[in-house]
């Protein structure tokens, strides 16, 4: 079985404090052979991820372990965008010269605002808006997956519950379709199943939703912040697509989608 990890933080993102080299030895221990970088970026100056990268950094260390452990793992050079459909210009001028190898898609913050505050601000609201911005991320970014699709029921479950699919149904197929007609794929993330959420993000009814749609392109990421859990839950998002029907995940490079038997 081919293991990717298609999301992964170091210190190049403001929220970690792993070692580049220290997640690819463990990774090499945890038999994964393919690991994809994705630091968090933003050019808006409000968001917690503004200048943290140093991007000339942080790609000179990718090809350093593209070097140094090159027979025994495939090391791709990533972002994960946050809120890339805003200020995409700006996007467009820093990120295109990069030639990096794959673009991860984001929204963390609504009007500015974290999740968690546009939650408190609002529940009956806030996935509606969510949906909503992601949508508009999907309509004109320029990104290669979808991240975490609903990321906001991370910051709801344990005060409201989760959320109910089929409210949210509607806004989810038109996500997809945009998604789909552009190229846009989506990500099984298992940061979910390492916390008390207890499943992946997506959910399995939107994987199932994607797929029954058309969708095709699927990657599957840890969203790690440390060494230790680098691939961590990756045989549980294969089963998932497995069950969704999925016969493929895929994996980059320099942002061509290609297909990996499951």
């Amino acid at each position: 079985m081919y293991l990717m990890d298609y999301h992964h933080h170091t210190n190049h993102s403001f929220d970690s404090t792993a070692s580049m080299v220290e997640v690819c030895k463990k990774a090499i221990e945890n038999e994964i052979q393919e690991i994809c970088f994705t630091e968090h970026f933003s050019v808006n100056p409000i968001a917690p991820t503004y200048g943290h990268i140093v991007f000339e950094k942080y790609l000179n260390e990718i090809r350093y372990c593209q070097e140094q452990f090159h027979s025994q793992l495939i090391v791709k050079a990533g972002i994960e965008l946050c809120e890339p459909h805003l200020l995409k210009d700006q996007y467009d001028e820093i990120v295109q010269p990069l030639n990096l190898d794959f673009i991860l898609g984001s929204v963390h913050n609504l009007n500015n605002q974290k999740l968690r505050l546009a939650l408190k601000e609002g529940h009956p609201t806030a996935y509606e808006r969510y949906f909503n911005e992601l949508y508009h991320m999907v309509s004109t970014a320029d990104v290669d997956i979808i991240a975490h699709f609903d990321l906001m029921k991370r910051y709801a479950y344990k005060e409201h519950g989760l959320y109910d699919f089929h409210q949210y149904q509607e806004i989810i197929e038109q996500i997809f379709k945009k998604a789909i007609d552009r190229n846009i794929g989506i990500e099984i993330n298992t940061s979910g199943l390492r916390t008390g959420l207890q499943q992946t993000l997506p959910s399995l009814e939107v994987i199932q939703l994607y797929k029954e749609l058309g969708g095709e392109i699927l990657t599957i990421g840890s969203d790690s912040h440390a060494a230790e859990s680098v691939g961590a839950n990756l045989t549980d998002a294969l089963s998932i697509a497995k069950d969704c029907g999925f016969n493929y995940i895929y994996k980059f490079e320099k942002r061509n989608p290609i297909p990996v038997k499951i």
